[in-house]
């Protein structure tokens, strides 16, 4: 993290949409920061990287596999050269890091993953650390989800390796049948069938095990419910044809199992162009999904889409077990002292996320293209394609650094000390806020420390015509 008015120190997800726009810059100092991660100074021998240096038990999202990948494509892109040497030692310490969650996030064995907060603090309606007594255990939808993605990642690293060394091939059939697995567990939980998705609210929610065997999902409109959407690849079919082994592979595992290839979308399929879609959505729950995300009394900001559903504002969701747990939408800084107070995900925009939710966007488009559009925003009868509505979310993010009619930056449109809107060495310069409020836009949190808002510029650069 580059702070220097506190200390340095690493968070291992922050790193890595850190080097996400590094890489523009200098892709030499961001491959060795990502590598830098998977040395045995950082990573522990059975595979684990630690969130951070003061407490090395816990664990951020598994985002690492996703920045190499995105570094590895953008290096390609300038240099017009693959490193391979760079994404072959990323894979390896990668594989160790996948097991790693396989064997200790996954306890049942079952797929469903746990992680407790994951970076994102006070999003739950209780600590997802320590669960109130009598909850054996959460399945929760974004840990299931970010493994997904994780495995997606891992498979396309596999295929791109698998051009020069026919044995990364196992690895392709390995990690396309894990995300099989995944995508069968998230609508299979324990003896009554449950589903992380919901078919009432047409939306993913953490599940809840008690003690008593009843499961209960936990139904909070929050970023929880739109990561699944992260869990997606576009692969064009010669790479396909390329790897005849895996296609062989791959055709029997769909004709064995049709209850697992059931669930995702239609990987025998592609489209016009000869992409094919890897989706743990499919396209009625998609299509549910971004209507919620794009509804402005639910996700969807003046700028950016929120942690926190608007509709918990007027509707708080209440959990009554061995105390009353409640969450409620809060446009800025959260009023729980959860996490010493410092927990800000309940309402407030955050730039890495936004950045999954339209990069993922534009993934869909690849497949789905012109044909396909939503309404943007929701109840507004405009109609777009997935690439318009990714810029058009961009456009929203990017207001933020913009000035406003006043001639202010947006975030700091309501300063009221006039410091930072009045003082000539600061009126012109730019402030990277950790996050920023849901409702106006003010900049929140550390200032001058988190790095991942620095994304805004990836945004700039990838807005499409």
């Amino acid at each position: 993290m580059p702070d220097k008015w506190e200390y340095p120190w690493y968070a291992a997800w922050d790193l890595a949409f850190h080097m996400v726009s590094f890489v523009e810059i200098d892709p030499y100092f961001a491959k060795e920061q990502l590598l830098l991660v998977l040395q045995e100074n950082y990573m522990h021998p059975n595979g684990q990287i630690p969130a951070y240096e003061w407490n090395f038990s816990d664990v951020n999202p598994p985002v690492h596999s996703w920045a190499v990948w995105n570094v590895y494509e953008k290096d390609m892109k300038r240099t017009g050269a693959p490193d391979y040497v760079f994404l072959e030692k990323a894979f390896q310490k990668l594989l160790l890091n996948f097991t790693w969650w396989v064997n200790q996030k996954d306890k049942s064995g079952t797929d469903l993953f746990e992680g407790g907060f994951l970076g994102l603090d006070n999003i739950g309606v209780f600590d997802r650390n320590h669960m109130p007594e009598g909850i054996t255990r959460m399945q929760q939808a974004d840990a299931t989800s970010w493994m997904a993605m994780f495995t997606l990642n891992m498979l396309r690293m596999s295929l791109e390796l698998a051009k020069t060394n026919t044995i990364y091939e196992d690895m392709v059939s390995k990690f396309f049948r894990h995300f099989l697995n995944i995508a069968w567990a998230m609508h299979h939980i324990g003896k009554k069938d449950i589903s992380l998705w919901d078919d009432q609210d047409n939306f993913y929610y953490d599940v809840v095990e008690m003690s008593n065997g009843m499961t209960n999902r936990l139904r909070v409109r929050s970023l929880v419910g739109i990561i699944p959407l992260f869990a997606v690849e576009i692969i064009h079919k010669e790479l396909f044809d390329q790897l005849k082994q895996f296609k062989i592979r791959a055709v029997e595992i769909v004709r064995t199992r049709p209850d697992l290839a059931s669930l995702i979308s239609n990987i025998e399929e592609f489209n016009i162009e000869g992409n094919y879609l890897f989706s743990i959505m499919r396209g009625f729950r998609l299509g549910h999904l971004l209507k919620r995300l794009f509804d402005e009394d639910e996700f969807l900001s003046d700028y950016g889409i929120r942690s926190l559903s608007k509709y918990h504002e007027k509707y708080p969701f209440v959990f009554q077990h061995n105390g009353h747990h409640q969450i409620q939408y809060e446009a800025g800084e959260s009023r729980s002292n959860m996490f010493g107070g410092n927990s800000n995900w309940r309402g407030p925009i955050w730039l890495p996320l936004n950045y999954l939710i339209i990069q993922s966007l534009r993934k869909y488009y690849l497949f789905y293209g012109d044909d396909y559009t939503y309404e943007f925003p929701t109840g507004s009868k405009k109609k777009l394609n997935l690439k318009q509505i990714a810029n058009e979310l961009s456009k929203r993010l990017i207001k933020l650094f913009e000035p406003n009619t006043a001639g202010k930056f947006q975030y700091h449109a309501d300063d009221s000390s006039k410091f930072f809107t009045k003082d000539e060495h600061f009126k012109h310069e730019h402030l990277f806020y950790e996050f920023f409020n849901g409702d106006n836009g003010k900049g929140l949190g550390a200032s001058h420390q988190t790095g991942w808002t620095a994304l805004i510029a990836n945004l700039i650069m990838e807005i499409e015509d």
